[in-house]
This record gives structure tokens, sequence and C-alpha cells, in this order.
């Protein structure tokens, strides 16, 4: 075995070894949690819902195809750090244009390999989601945990504006609805779908007001994924809260809790989220179950207050904007998947129906929201 160079350390003062990979010397800490897929690694640590967060990947072999631009999700890195249990740095596709343990070491990211992956994930699941870093060997535990203690807890904590234009973006010139988009930290395989199927997309700051939002005269209002606590993005709710009834409102995943926020209902931690290409999601529409792409760590809560929904029915919440129906329900812990608003036009989905990475069963969802709202206009 070769002797260890790093290591990670989780606030509760659970160690594991490894070997150094990334950016040498460089310390991360954040929240730390685990994603299962078996693929799309750069996809996953350039999705700026991984802002404040430090990744561990389930699959043992981590980069066995490399890199490419073409699968970046945005302009650069988001994720603190990558946790791996056997990082390689080929160049076995055709399409890589780079190593990814070089990519990661080039673009200044802390990773590490040789950590007992099955380990940490169980601790994870055990005791929740906590903060923790990797740090070099030279940094001593004392050292390491004041780093960690020093960290703000997620929740409650606004990332939206790291990750979020300064000013508007005209994305696209198509001959379909023009949609204006609240950027919490949009993916570009969200967008690249919208526009594919004719839309205009405007992306505006998540400090934009209404007027803003309007000024493009859009069909409707999107709102996106992104990182941090729903509850932190109050000034978003007020922004979406003005404009529902006006326009047909649609949200993914960050999205799909400020909308239902805005409705007035609910948003909770969950104990370490839901991160992979593997999750089996239940149209209650259609009866159909659907594997589906997630990265999220909060939920919506029930009608009842309840953080699950035990049966399979489409349930209601009534709110001021009328009534708001179950449509998508998780298999795994029956948390909340998805929204209709019966009363005024819009609907939610928690989950990443673009899939990037992760399976296409969802991708029929961007066929509803453009021609909901071509069908509105």
């Amino acid at each position: 075995m070769r002797p260890s160079t790093a290591y990670v350390l989780l606030e509760d003062g659970t160690r594991f070894d490894g070997i150094e990979c990334g950016a040498p010397g460089q310390p991360a800490v954040g929240e730390i949690v685990f994603t299962t897929s078996m693929s799309g690694y750069q996809e996953a640590v350039t999705d700026p819902s991984y802002s404040g967060q430090l990744l561990t990947f389930t699959f043992p072999m981590v980069g066995n195809y490399g890199v490419r631009d073409q699968a970046m999700e945005s302009d650069r890195i988001h994720a603190r750090a990558a946790i791996m249990r056997a990082a390689v740095d080929r160049l076995d596709t055709p399409s890589a244009e780079q190593g990814w343990v070089s990519w990661l070491r080039s673009q200044g990211v802390p990773a590490i390999t040789d950590v007992d992956t099955r380990a940490l994930v169980r601790r994870i699941r055990e005791q929740g989601a906590m903060r923790g870093g990797v740090f070099p060997a030279t940094t001593s535990e004392a050292q390491a945990r004041e780093m960690i203690e020093a960290e703000p807890s997620m929740v409650g904590l606004d990332l939206a504006r790291d990750v979020s234009p300064t000013e508007p973006i005209v994305l696209g010139d198509g001959d379909g609805p023009t949609i204006a988009m609240i950027d919490t930290g949009v993916k570009r395989s969200i967008v690249r779908n919208l526009r594919a199927r004719g839309a205009t997309v405007v992306l505006h700051p998540c400090t934009a007001s209404p007027d803003e939002l309007l000024s493009k005269s859009p069909d409707a209002l999107f709102l996106a994924n992104g990182p941090g606590d729903p509850a932190a993005l109050d000034y978003v709710v007020g922004s979406v809260r003005r404009l529902i009834g006006r326009l047909p409102v649609y949200g993914i995943c960050l999205g799909h809790q400020l909308l239902c926020r805005a409705l007035g209902l609910e948003t909770y931690k969950l104990p370490f989220g839901h991160h992979g290409a593997n999750h089996p999601v239940k149209d209650l529409t259609t009866g159909r179950v659907e594997i589906t792409s997630q990265n999220h760590g909060f939920a919506v809560v029930g009608p009842d207050g309840a953080k699950t929904i035990e049966e399979d029915e489409p349930v209601r919440w009534e709110t001021e904007f009328g009534a708001a129906e179950l449509t998508h329900i998780n298999l795994y812990d029956r948390t909340v998947e998805g929204l209709q608003l019966r009363d005024v036009p819009g609907a939610t989905v928690q989950y990443h129906p673009e899939a990037a990475p992760g399976p296409h069963d969802a991708l029929h969802l961007f066929d509803r929201f453009v021609g909901e709202i071509a069908g509105a206009g």
C-alpha cells in the first residue's frame, strides 16, 4: 500500500486516509455529500448545485474515459473537492481531451483517491450529511477541525448569488416561446433542451425584480436548479409570488423548492440528500416509474406537515393561488418530487429531466413544459 499523503476528516472526528491526486497541498472544506452515479463525473463537478460541497463518488473507478469541453455543465468546477476510491487519468475514448486527474489538478481542485468510500458513505448515511474537508497529510487534525468548524452549515446558506450572472443573458432566437429564467445556477443542458425545442431563454440574475423579469415580454418564467438552502432565498420567492398567475411558472430542483415556497409550502433538509442517476420516481399522472437524475439536499413538506407521502395518490395542497397537486413521488423515501398547479399555469419537478448525467426517461418533460407554455399563450 502507498503511504497516505492526504485525508478526509468529518466534523464528528471520523478520519479516512488516502492519496492526494488533485491540486497539491490545497485543503478544501464544506459539506460532504455522495453521488451514486456510475458515470458523468465531469458533469457532476461542474454542476453549480454542488457549490459549497465536497463530492464523494460511490462508484469505485472514476475518470476512465477522460474529460471533454462538451461535457461541461457550466464554465468551471463548482464542487470544492473530489473524493474517490480509485481515480484514474485515462483518455480511453475518441472524444477525450484531457485526463480526469490532470484536469482536476490543472483547475486547482483538491482531490483524494484510495479512500474507503464505502465506509465514508455509510457514515454519512447513518449520521447525515455533515461538514468536513480534504487535507494534505501535513495539516494537523487540530488545524483541520478549526477550518471545518469555521465553515457555515448548509442550512440557511444562500449560495445562489455566488453562481448567478450579474446581467441578463439572452440565449437563442428560436421561433418558440421566450422564457425568463431566474438563474440560481442553471445547468447548460437545461438551457440546451429548452432551446432545442425552439425557446429563447433569457437568463436573469437571481436578484432580478418582477419588472426586470418581465422586461423581454416573456411567455413563461422558469426557475432553475442551484445550490444552498431554498429558505435563504426569500428575495427570489418574493419575486416569484408577484408573477404566479401572470405567467406560467415552472421549476426544476431548487426551482421546484422555490416555487413551492412561493405558494406558501415549507421545505426541510434531507438527512443526506438525493445525488445520483438511478433514483426511481413514480409519475402519478401516467403510473409509470422513471429512473431519474437527482442532485438536491432539501425537499418539500407534504400537505399535512408530513415529510413523506405514504400513498401513491395525487394529494393536494390548498394555497392562496389555488390547488397544487402532487404529480411525482420518490420511491426510495416517499418524498415529494413534483407538483402541478391546478388553478394557475405552472408545474415543478424535483429531479433533473435533462439527465446530464443520467438516464433519459424524463426528457419528455421539456416537451410538456414548452407545449403548455405555447398552449397558455
